[in-house]
């Protein structure tokens, strides 16, 4: 049984990266839902649908946990879910409740950077009004940053120029830490950690998700049970050169953090 990972397109290769760190004797299915990407300028309601389409075909599958490794993706759809399925459902949320200890006694704020639909969505609203008691929360929406990732830009010179217009309002020596609240975000953290004052922390959300997963499946006796270690690779629009991008996007993100894994990638169509 596999361990599904869930996005509207390479954003959540950040989380199979990290998945693959933290539970190495497990096989992962990435499904991108190509056809319908990028979630984050959608209505909830469009959202919630393309959730739905492409969990029945992942479903063809045999899974035992479903990441829904997208913030947008998760705030629309997750709730919902758990309610029909009976299988670990684990979503993604901006890492705003660490960020906000890191910063509550050092006088910085925080800046969170996300897709409009994530920041504009009620879950959104509620987690910083539970966890920022002092106020110290900013949000900044990206909304093409996901194109730009998805087209594979990452030239540091166009991308340089971008990230300085968006962060041109604000005094960055003001705040403490930057959160990537979409999953597609933290491709470019080596790119803003020279561009950010060095006293300023990039956070994302990946970590915090996989220990999650690890926990439930600890918690219901489902952890590595027989995997052999593969990822395979999966897209709603079924392109062959897609499935080659995921794994050229994958292979280009995880060599960042880790030495070769030995970890065999299979691209289906």
């Amino acid at each position: 049984m596999r361990i599904a990972l869930f996005d509207s397109g390479l954003g959540g290769l950040t989380v199979l990266s990290e998945a693959v760190k933290q539970l190495p004797e497990e096989d992962f299915l990435f499904f991108a839902d190509t056809l319908h990407a990028p979630y984050g300028t959608k209505t909830k309601e469009q959202v919630q649908d393309f959730v739905r389409e492409s969990l029945d075909q992942i479903l063809r599958e045999d899974i035992k946990a479903l990441v829904i490794a997208c913030n947008t993706a998760t705030s629309a759809a997750a709730e919902e879910l758990r309610q029909e399925y009976r299988f670990p459902i684990i979503g993604m949320e901006p890492a705003v409740k660490p960020a906000v200890e890191m910063n509550r006694n050092t006088g910085k704020r925080v800046l969170v950077a996300a897709t409009p639909l994530t920041l504009h969505q009620s879950k959104y609203a509620q987690l910083v009004s539970r966890v920022d008691d002092h106020s110290i929360v900013d949000s900044l929406p990206l909304p093409e940053l996901v194109a730009y990732c998805e087209a594979m830009q990452f030239d540091p010179g166009v991308m340089t120029a971008y990230f300085e217009e968006k962060f041109a309002p604000y005094d960055l020596n003001d705040y403490g830490t930057l959160v990537l609240g979409c999953t597609h975000f933290p491709f470019y953290k080596p790119l803003l950690s020279r561009i950010l004052p060095a006293h300023m922390e990039i956070i994302d959300g990946s970590r915090g998700t996989v220990r999650r997963l690890r926990s439930v499946l600890a918690e219901q006796k489902l952890l590595g049970s027989g995997g052999k270690g593969e990822i395979r690779f999966a897209c709603s629009g079924r392109e062959p050169d897609y499935l080659r991008k995921m794994q050229q996007a994958f292979e280009l993100y995880h060599s960042r953090g880790t030495a070769n894994t030995g970890r065999a990638v299979k691209v289906t169509g």
